[in-house]
């Protein structure tokens, strides 16, 4: 008998991911629950701090506004508005997300008068020149990849499960992802992303998490190119849920009439 429970400790320590009895899947579900859909809909005020390798800083601000049209990891709703520098002050971007099929996304360009549909491939391209991709914006679906449970580890005092996640197909410019998930708060604390060499590039950190209306919420977060050194600092300046958004302001009409009750 103590020959056994030895064994059955044994393996809890090489594995200890199983003494949860949670599956790096779960633990990346729960995590896109509490990142990507807290509440009904959201608002929120965005500062976005584009940071050279130099030092260089320019500014973004700009409105977000959220709904969710379904369960956590169905269908939501994004529509941005950018506020300043004066270059992009009227553009919008809006967001169609759907479970298991590729998003569609819109943006509206004032100097020319024009609505660009982004397509699917250009996912991974830069979001308005920082760091942040258009996915990373609104999230990827949890079963377009691979996930495993590779160890526990603290991130600044806070209990955290690693996971690797492994594209199914090569659709992203990165070859997989290691995420340190707040056992907790399931919110990402730390990820960093791997080229298709293999090689660290990207690393983003939650780098405040305050309560808001009783959610856990990253305040403050950043995208750091460790290749080319530029950075992207993310500051939440404004946060609301539960605001009752309409399903109307997420169509074409508002990219080129801003709702102004919502983005003032």
């Amino acid at each position: 008998m103590r020959k056994y429970i030895l064994i059955v400790f044994i393996v809890l320590l090489l594995c200890p991911g199983l003494s949860f009895g949670i599956t790096a899947r779960e633990i990346m579900a729960k995590s896109q629950e509490a990142f990507l859909y807290p509440g009904k809909d959201m608002k929120i005020r965005v500062e976005m701090r584009l940071i050279s390798s130099s030092g260089k800083v320019r500014l973004r601000e700009l409105t977000m506004l959220r709904k969710n049209f379904g369960p956590p990891g169905g269908q939501q709703k994004y529509f941005i508005y950018f506020h300043r520098p004066a270059d992009v002050k009227g553009m919008t971007f809006m967001v169609y997300k759907y479970p298991q099929r590729d998003d569609d996304r819109w943006l509206f360009i004032p100097a020319l008068n024009m609505v660009r549909r982004i397509a699917a491939r250009d996912k991974t391209s830069s979001f308005v020149g920082s760091d942040f991709t258009y996915e990373d914006v609104s999230g990827r679906d949890i079963d377009d990849d691979r996930h495993d449970l590779v160890k526990e580890e603290s991130v600044d005092g806070r209990d955290c499960f690693v996971v690797k996640s492994i594209p199914k197909k090569q659709d992203v410019n990165y070859s997989y992802k290691l995420s340190w998930i707040d056992k907790e708060s399931f919110l990402p604390l730390k990820e960093e992303y791997y080229d298709l060499s293999g090689n660290l590039y990207r690393v983003f950190t939650a780098e405040e998490i305050k309560d808001i209306q009783g959610i856990p919420t990253v305040t403050k977060r950043r995208m750091r190119n460790v290749q080319s050194g530029h950075q992207t600092e993310v500051v939440f300046k404004e946060v609301s849920y539960d605001i009752g958004l309409t399903d109307r302001l997420f169509t074409e009409r508002f990219l080129k009439m801003p709702p102004r009750r919502w983005i003032k």
